[in-house]
């Protein structure tokens, strides 16, 4: 058990709101999801706001809560304006108000005398917090609590630049009971999520807006993640990309995982230098991951078998990891592709275009040529469309020719038209000169292209199809049982129907 209480109770909802009836209905909103909570009393507008919460507080009462309070000054990367007296007044209305804990950044510790807070009447439990929102600066091996400057904790928030550093941070938090490890930013997310799992005391969790860089949500990190009943038994899968902020895999994995009542995690791993990702995966535990852009193809290089299909494909875009650290690839787009297309074309016999030429591209031709049609390669790069070709004794197309011939049905396998630029599109629509229309594209469902597809009066299917196909291909390669499909398609569509209505 650590120092601030064991399971859930380590999940701690982050309340930031600037006016004390939004203050106060969060609160409300935490205490739903864990009875952890901290009191960001900087984020609320001015005193009379911070007066007007804890007045609300003190009448509120609950007496399975654990509140901290925070007055972070601008100093230590908060939002209080105010000095050092003025943060410790307000600290000390918190403990009045029913706060057991409180947070204080280390930049005020070394402005007080003696650098202690005895004698302050602060709140019966102190936390001390080390930010550096730039970097994760050089750590020890451990931190050691001194007892004599009136402080419980130690919290670590340090900004990863890479994975490393992440495992870096987390490292502080193994084999004691009494520090907070927060890696911070997108990279950091996988170590934030599995913190607890490493031993960090407590695990932030915004309830409505982020108060640090790559925080996860309330809800998800307890509803999806699970981050309080992750153990070092738990097995690690996730997705790995740059960018990879859109991805919903991790929503299609571990909604599986809590159907089958898995015990496993799902989780997005933002990588640009693939073979620091490699080296690091052994501490994360990962037992497999996804490919994605740009890494289908360059994983190869680091393979140590693959699946013959894949190795054909020359894409790869699921990993296994062995027991013994062995990395085999596969490849469950191909999968994606057949089954979205089933009952929509007859494949044999067939003339398909292919829009692009990379990874995508070539697990959408190798899986309609093996079904029996005719593959045209049309894409930007000549060189690599000639060679993907020739892998499936297609033929290169020229741009030009879509407007003077026709065609069974048209597959983009490019990025064009994905979000955050959904307003873009590889074709024009007098190009579009075919039965079906399909973009490999599920960010938004209804893209550009097949918008103007269904215009022309052109059938279509939506990259979400595939993504639910292949997805599910992995979970029960990883699983080695049945997926439950309906679950998980569920979710998926209605995050996207949700994600399309706040982008109008």
């Amino acid at each position: 058990m650590g120092v601030f209480g064991k399971g859930v109770a380590r999940i701690c909802a982050v309340v930031a709101a600037q006016s004390a009836s939004e203050f106060s209905a969060q609160v409300r909103a935490a205490l739903r999801e864990t009875p952890t909570v901290e009191l960001r009393l900087d984020w609320l507008a001015n005193d009379g706001e911070r007066r007007k919460a804890l007045d609300w507080l003190r009448g509120f009462g609950s007496r399975k809560a654990v509140f901290l309070a925070t007055c972070r000054r601008r100093t230590g990367g908060g939002e209080f304006a105010g000095t050092a007296d003025q943060e410790l007044f307000w600290l000390r209305q918190a403990k009045e108000a029913g706060c057991t804990w409180c947070d204080l950044e280390v930049e005020t510790l070394r402005e007080l005398p003696g650098k202690s807070v005895e004698g302050y009447n602060l709140p019966r439990k102190v936390l001390l917090s080390i930010h550096d929102f730039r970097r994760t600066p050089s750590l020890p091996a451990r931190l050691k609590i001194a007892p004599r400057n009136g402080v419980d904790a130690v919290k670590v928030a340090a900004m990863s630049r890479n994975l490393s550093d992440s495992i870096r941070v987390l490292r502080l938090a193994r084999g004691t009971r009494n520090v907070v490890a927060v890696p911070m930013g997108e990279i950091g997310l996988p170590t934030r999520v599995l913190a607890l799992r490493h031993g960090s005391a407590l695990l932030y969790a915004p309830v409505a807006a982020a108060t640090a860089p790559g925080q996860v949500g309330l809800h998800d990190l307890k509803q999806l993640y699970r981050a309080h009943k992750l153990t070092p038994r738990t097995r690690v899968y996730g997705v790995i990309g740059n960018p990879i902020g859109h991805s919903l895999s991790p929503l299609l994995h571990n909604t599986g995982y809590v159907a089958a009542r898995k015990d496993a995690v799902f989780l997005p791993f933002l990588v640009d230098n693939l073979p620091e990702y490699l080296k690091v995966i052994r501490d994360f535990d990962v037992a497999g991951f996804c490919v994605t852009i740009p890494h289908k193809q360059k994983i190869f290089d680091y393979l140590d078998e693959c699946e013959s299909l894949a190795e054909k494909i020359g894409a790869v875009n699921t990993v296994t990891v062995g027991r013994d650290g062995k990395l085999t690839g596969s490849n469950t787009d191909y999968l994606g592709i057949l089954h979205s297309l089933e009952g929509k074309i007859r494949l044999r016999g067939s003339r398909i275009v292919i829009v692009g030429a990379g990874g995508a591209a070539r697990a959408a031709a190798f899986a309609v040529a093996q079904a029996g049609a005719e593959v045209l390669i049309c894409a930007r790069r000549e060189a690599m469309a000639k060679r993907l070709a020739r892998a499936v004794q297609g033929s290169v197309l020229n741009r030009g020719a879509l407007r003077k011939n026709k065609f069974d049905a048209i597959v983009n396998s490019t990025p064009v038209g994905m979000y955050p630029h959904p307003e873009s599109a590889p074709l024009e629509a007098t190009e579009l000169n075919c039965k079906l229309v399909m973009d490999l594209i599920y960010r938004p469902m209804k893209t550009k292209l097949l918008r103007m597809a269904a215009s022309r009066g052109i059938p279509t299917v939506s990259g979400v199809e595939m993504f639910l196909a292949q997805g599910i291909a992995q979970w029960e390669l990883w699983m080695r049982s049945p997926a439950p499909k309906a679950a998980m398609r569920r979710a998926i569509l209605k995050a996207l129907r949700i994600d399309e209505t706040t982008k109008r």
